[in-house]
């Protein structure tokens, strides 16, 4: 049955969305950064036309401060009234531009900055998330004999060796899951059940944008035990009605395939681990640094809304999207004396608001965290930014986080100016096209590459 928001339900017990597929990014994994095909390409060429007609003659005679201006302000105008700037340099601490640097603009995908800010920061760089088996029972020789606990630890990489080595390349797969366990305990088979715990989080499967269902946007269902993004087919347009029976069922598929002797009918249910299980082995997440460079790069929103749940469910009330959002409105609050109106972890939401002088503040108090900056897509090579900005003097230069959405356009990040100055910036163009938006973006871009103090 169909709902008001486009998910429907089908009899196989999976969540199907009725939006084609989305475009890829790292394998088949989707990036806000992408339109849709249908956005007019007139637009694009409209804009370039316009904006190069606006823009300063070439060898005009005038400062780099004023060159700038110039570039920056046929940029703003041609963008729209909706839209602000702010660019700093961070070698010298000088504002270089500032055009409605203080009003708040729907974020989007730049949203996913303050997250990731908050998990480098509260778990630390080097942190792993935990997927683990317990067992209740006991073993004589190679035989287990009891149930055993799948109990997920809120990882976005797990799930099958193909799924990772295709997209990730983290080594967090079940398969080595299994391969811990039978290394420490020896194990040929088992005499009992499985009963997959993802009580670490909810259960809703998306986010308030998505009213807390599975999504195309969400890119996944949200578990904290999920498998594959608990996709059910390869497009990520069909997801897994209960992902924890999902990953309790492709964990017994496992360990038949690794010859362990398993009941004929062997059951699995859900619920939670007791206190009293014994932990058997454990496979842990990349560490929190590539995590977020996951998240950032490739602008992943089920890595996003994964994380944000983690952090709920460590430092605050509970593995909620809620719960998250307070830690990080906290947390940004309280480290860099930013003021968030925010809703989610990925920017999907409306209800976001950030502004272009808080998202450079962020981007100046980050500068020397190598992690985060490490994580940012690079223009013209990597993630996001790989189709923009390439032959120009802002390839390889600047390095950034984008932000889509049907009426959004958003890049910011940090570019080395011709003086070898690091500037930052910050463009936020809200009520636009973003095909038309991107050829603005990176002649503007271009401007504070070429910019020599």
């Amino acid at each position: 049955m169909a709902s008001a928001n486009g998910l429907g339900e089908t009899a196989s017990g999976v969540f199907t969305t009725r939006t084609a597929a989305f475009a890829a990014v790292i394998g088949y994994i989707p990036s806000m950064r992408a339109t849709p095909a249908t956005l007019a390409a007139s637009l694009a060429l409209l804009a370039w036309i316009a904006f190069g007609a606006l823009a300063p003659a070439a060898g005009a005679a005038g400062s780099p401060q004023q060159t700038l201006d110039g570039a920056l302000n046929h940029g703003m105008r041609a963008a729209g009234n909706y839209s602000g700037a702010y660019v700093q340099d961070l070698t010298t601490g000088q504002t270089l531009y500032s055009k409605n640097a203080r009003t708040p603009r729907l974020p989007a995908s730049v949203e996913k900055l303050y997250t990731t800010t908050t998990a480098l920061l509260n778990f630390g760089p080097n942190a792993t998330l935990t997927t683990s088996v317990l067992g209740v029972g006991q073993q004589n020789g190679g035989t287990f004999t009891g149930t055993l606990y799948l109990r997920g630890g809120g990882d976005p990489t797990f799930g099958s060796a193909g799924f990772d080595h295709a997209n990730y390349n983290a080594g967090a797969s079940l398969q080595r899951l299994l391969f811990n366990l039978e290394a420490t305990t020896g194990i040929h088979a088992l005499n009992g059940n499985l009963v997959a715990d993802e009580s670490m989080f909810d259960s809703d499967r998306g986010t308030p944008a998505t009213g807390g269902q599975p999504s195309i946007d969400v890119e996944g269902a949200l578990s904290a035990l999920s498998f594959n993004r608990d996709w059910a087919n390869r497009d990520g347009t069909v997801y897994f009605k209960h992902p924890a029976v999902e990953s309790g069922q492709q964990f017994v598929a496992a360990l038949k395939a690794a010859g362990i002797t398993v009941p004929r009918r062997v059951k699995v249910t859900t619920g939670r681990t007791p206190a009293d299980a014994n932990p058997l082995a454990t496979v842990q997440s990349p560490r929190m640094a590539r995590l977020i460079a996951l998240t950032n790069t490739p602008s992943d929103n089920f890595f996003a809304e994964t994380l944000l749940k983690d952090l709920g469910a460590r430092y605050g009330a509970g593995g909620t999207t809620a719960a998250g959002v307070a830690v990080v409105r906290d947390k940004i609050s309280q480290s860099f004396g930013i003021r968030l109106r925010v809703n989610d972890g990925s920017g999907l939401s409306r209800f976001d608001r950030t502004t272009p002088f808080d998202v450079v503040s962020l981007l100046r108090q980050m500068a020397q965290n190598t992690a985060f900056t490490g994580s940012l897509a690079v223009a013209g090579e990597t993630g996001t930014l790989i189709h923009e900005l390439r032959g120009t003097d802002a390839q390889g230069r600047c390095r950034g986080k984008t932000g889509t959405l049907h009426d959004v356009s958003n890049v910011v990040g940090y570019c080395t100016a011709r003086d070898g100055h690091t500037l930052a910036y910050a463009v936020m163009m809200n009520g636009i096209v973003p095909s038309y938006a991107h050829p603005i973006q990176n002649r503007m871009q271009v401007a504070i590459a070429d910019y020599t103090g």
